[in-house]
């Protein structure tokens, strides 16, 4: 278990009424927001309670939602397979993966369209002033899975930390499914975080933090804090700076 002590890191940027906004990132794997089976309304229903609550605390923050492509994004990379009879580019497949974010990621901005700004973002070369307090984004370039988006909206708004949210409690030395005895992380360098996931880009990889974007995370600085996605109690104890479960990378 781990004990957060809240982070001086997070970008402050001053709002309309002259108070400084705290801007909080998250990367949600899309594995959370459709799973193998459809798409998992218990987690969005707890996830529009919890943004919406934590707003309520502190109207202050602005959340950065950055969706993945989820269960929609393998199933259509494993069409246009089995259509072709062989391996597609990776680049298509990367296509396929990006368009499965935009999807998810427009029904996470409906939900929230009351306080959400009203468009996208997935284009990460235009850095929009806005004032919102949910912000939800989709992919953007084939190479770049969400997880590099979330720490391409760190360096452009200033932020130094993300929250991923995914499908698994910590980050293990290899995958417990086939290890059992795997080990587990509480802290870990973002030098032997990178030994792990190594420094290839493949589309649809499994790794708690994809290649890429550890290195350029470990490039700006920045902090990831790795939770299970759909335990909520967990989060708000990491919100709230008290023992929680999870992986700390820096």
């Amino acid at each position: 278990m781990l004990t957060y002590i809240p982070s001086t890191s997070r970008a402050f940027f001053m709002g309309k009424n002259g108070h400084s906004k705290e801007r909080i990132i998250m990367s949600i794997g899309g594995s959370l927001v459709v799973p193998n089976g459809g798409i998992n309304l218990e987690f969005l229903k707890k996830l529009n309670e919890f943004i919406r609550k934590q707003l309520a605390k502190n109207p202050n923050r602005q959340f950065f939602l950055v969706v993945g492509g989820g269960a929609i994004a393998r199933t259509y990379r494993d069409a246009g397979r089995e259509v072709v009879g062989h391996e597609l580019t990776r680049d298509d497949l990367d296509w396929l993966g990006i368009h499965a974010t935009k999807l998810n990621a427009h029904l996470v901005r409906t939900i929230f369209r009351d306080i959400a700004h009203p468009y996208i973002l997935k284009h990460y070369e235009i850095i929009r002033k806005v004032t919102e307090s949910v912000i939800v984004a989709a992919g953007w370039k084939p190479g770049w899975s969400t997880d590099f988006d979330a720490i391409l909206l760190c360096e452009d708004y200033g932020a130094r930390e993300v929250l991923n949210l995914t499908n698994i409690e910590k980050v293990y030395s290899e995958d417990p499914k086939n290890n059992p005895n795997a080990k587990s992380y509480d802290r870990i360098s973002w030098k032997d975080f990178r030994k792990i996931v190594g420094d290839v880009w493949i589309p649809g990889i499994n790794a708690p933090f994809d290649p890429v974007a550890s290195k350029k995370a470990e490039e700006l600085g920045v902090k990831v804090a790795v939770l299970k996605g759909d335990n909520f109690e967990n989060l708000q104890n990491y919100f709230e700076g008290k023992k929680f479960v999870g992986t700390v990378i820096k």
